[in-house]
C-alpha cells in the first residue's frame, strides 16, 4: 500500500491503497455513505457502511474537507458505472478515514466552469477558483506546453539561459517598473520589459542558440486583456537569416499543436507568409483572422507577417518611434541593407525604410514577434536619434551594448512567442487571465493579495523615498 493519485487507482483493482484529497461531494443513503474524493488527477467514488467504526465520522464529513482514506479498489456493478468520469467503473471500499483538515463553506462555487462568477471575486479567492476542473486542466496543459517547448529547443541545440530580473531602465517602448535601491539611494533598477539586450549580449558571448521561458514586465495603461507581467518563450540565434527563424518557429508551433492539442486542425502548413502592406490592404489589420470559419474553435490559421515599416509617427509626441523596437535591422524597400544608404535615408527620409521585423499571427491575434537585429553601432545610434534621442542619451543608456559590439558581434536575430496568448487560443479561453495561475485584473490589481499596496514610512525612509500628496 502506498499513497497513490486517484487516477493510479485504475490499475489497483483488488488491492488495498491509500489516497488523499478533497471531498468533492458526499451522499448518505441509509446505511451507506458515498464520498467522492477529488485530487488533481480526477474523482473517485468511495463508500462506507454502518458496520465500520468510521461510519459516524463519515456521516459528519462536509464538502472540501481534506481526507486520507485507506481501502480496497473494486469494480463497480455494471449498472452503477459512471461513464462521465475516467474512474467511473471502479470504487473504493473504505477501511479507514482520517480528517486531515476541515473546510468552511466555500465563498464561490467550484463545480462549474466559473465564467458566470464575477471575475473580481474569482481572483480574490483564486486558490479556490483553481480547484475547478477547467482551471486545473489549463494549468496542467500550460505545464505540458512549456515542457514541450523546452525539450524541442534543447533537442535543437539551444542553451537555456536565465537573464537578470533587476536590470537597467532603458527606452524600449512601454514604461518600466522601477525598483529603488536601498544600498545606492536615489538609484533604481528596472524590471525587464523583455530580455532583449541580454540575449543580444549572449550572442556576443558566443552562445549562438539561446532560449528562455522569460518573465516580462511592462507598466502599461490598463486594458482588458493585458497583464503587467507575462511569460514568453524568448529565442535568439547567431548567423541566421529571417527564413531560418521562421522555419524554426513554424516547426515548433506545428509539433506543439500535434502533440499537446491533437483535436486542433491547422488550416495551412507550411504557414503562409504575407507582407505588412498586403494584409493592411486586404484585411485592414496586421494580425488578420484567416480562418475559413471564425466560429470553428478547432481551426488554427497561422501566418507570418513580414516587411513592416521601420518607423511609425507618434502624433501626440511629435516624433518617430520604432514599429517593433529600436534594435531591428532597417532595410530599403528594395531590400538593401548597405550601411551608407541606410544612414543617408535615416538622416533624411526615415519613413521610407522597411524593417527586418516579422510577426506570427493566429486566429486574429499576434502571438509572437521578432526581428533580425542591428549589429552595427553606427546604425543603432542613428535609429535612436531618429526616435528623438541625442547621441549622448544613447551612449548613456546603451553604452554597455555598444561597447560589447566593438569586440566581434555576429549577425543575429530572434523572436519571442507569447505563451499566455497561445494557450488562451488553444484552450478556447476568452482571456489570458484564464491560463495564468495568479493574474492581475484588467486594472493591474490583485484582489487576493490586495496589491498594489502602501508600504511603511520606515521602508520608504530606508530607500530615501518620499511620497508626494496628490494635488
Amino acid at each position: 500500500m502506498k499513497n497513490l493519485s486517484i487516477i493510479e487507482a485504475l490499475n489497483k483493482i483488488g488491492e488495498k491503497i491509500e489516497i488523499y484529497g478533497w471531498v468533492d461531494s458526499i451522499r448518505e443513503h441509509g446505511k451507506i455513505v458515498f464520498i467522492d474524493l477529488r485530487d488533481r488527477t480526477g474523482i473517485l467514488q468511495c463508500l462506507i457502511d454502518a458496520k465500520s467504526e468510521y461510519f459516524e465520522l463519515a456521516k459528519n464529513i462536509k464538502p472540501e474537507y481534506v481526507l486520507r482514506i485507506e481501502g480496497f479498489v473494486k469494480e463497480r456493478d455494471q449498472r452503477m458505472v459512471n461513464p462521465n468520469i475516467e474512474t467511473g467503473h471502479i470504487e473504493l471500499l473504505i477501511e479507514k478515514i482520517e480528517v486531515l483538515n476541515k473546510a468552511e463553506p466555500l465563498p464561490i462555487p467550484i463545480d462549474t466552469d466559473g465564467y458566470e462568477i464575477n471575475e473580481e471575486v474569482r481572483l480574490k479567492y483564486r486558490y479556490l477558483d483553481l480547484r475547478r476542473k477547467r482551471m486545473m486542466r489549463n494549468l496542467v496543459l500550460r505545464s505540458k506546453t512549456i515542457k514541450f517547448i523546452r525539450d524541442f529547443l534543447t533537442d535543437k541545440g539551444f542553451i537555456e539561459v536565465e537573464t537578470p530580473i533587476l536590470t537597467k531602465s532603458t527606452p524600449e517602448g512601454a514604461r518600466d517598473y522601477l525598483v529603488p535601491s536601498r544600498l545606492h539611494k536615489g538609484k533604481f533598477y528596472a524590471l525587464p520589459q523583455s530580455p532583449q539586450q541580454y540575449k543580444q549580449l549572449l550572442m556576443v558571448a558566443g552562445i549562438e542558440k539561446y532560449f528562455q521561458i522569460a518573465r516580462c514586465f511592462r507598466d502599461e495603461d490598463p486594458r482588458g486583456d493585458r497583464q503587467p507581467e507575462f511569460t514568453q518563450v524568448d529565442i535568439e540565434m547567431s548567423f541566421v537569416e529571417r527564413e531560418d527563424i521562421l522555419k524554426l518557429v513554424e516547426e515548433l508551433l506545428y509539433k506543439l499543436v500535434k502533440n499537446i492539442f491533437p483535436d486542433k486542425k491547422i488550416k495551412e502548413y507550411p504557414f503562409p507568409i504575407y507582407s505588412y502592406e498586403e494584409v493592411m490592404k486586404n484585411y485592414n489589420s496586421d494580425k488578420p483572422d484567416l480562418r475559413n470559419n471564425i466560429n470553428d474553435i478547432n481551426e488554427l490559421a497561422f501566418a507570418f507577417i513580414i516587411d513592416f515599416p521601420m518607423f511609425e509617427w507618434k502624433e501626440t509626441e511629435n516624433r518617430w518611434d520604432a514599429m517593433h523596437h529600436p534594435f531591428t535591422q532597417p532595410k530599403t524597400k528594395s531590400g538593401s541593407k548597405e550601411k551608407k544608404i541606410l544612414l543617408e535615408i535615416l538622416e533624411k527620409n526615415p519613413e521610407e525604410l522597411l524593417s527586418e521585423q516579422y510577426d506570427v499571427v493566429l486566429n486574429g491575434y499576434e502571438i509572437g514577434g521578432g526581428s533580425i537585429r542591428i549589429y552595427d553601432p553606427d546604425i543603432l545610434i542613428k535609429v535612436f536619434e531618429v526616435m528623438g534621442n541625442t547621441k549622448e542619451d544613447v551612449l548613456n543608456k546603451f553604452g554597455h551594448l555598444l561597447e560589447a559590439f566593438k569586440y566581434g558581434v555576429p549577425p543575429h536575430g530572434g523572436i519571442a512567442l507569447g505563451i499566455d496568448r497561445i494557450l488562451a487560443i488553444l484552450l478556447n479561453e476568452p482571456s489570458i487571465r484564464e491560463v495564468i495561475a495568479f493574474p492581475k485584473t484588467g486594472e493591474a490589481r490583485d484582489p487576493m493579495m490586495e496589491t498594489p499596496s502602501e508600504v511603511s514610512k520606515e521602508q520608504l525612509d530606508e530607500l530615501g523615498i518620499e511620497i508626494k500628496e496628490e494635488l
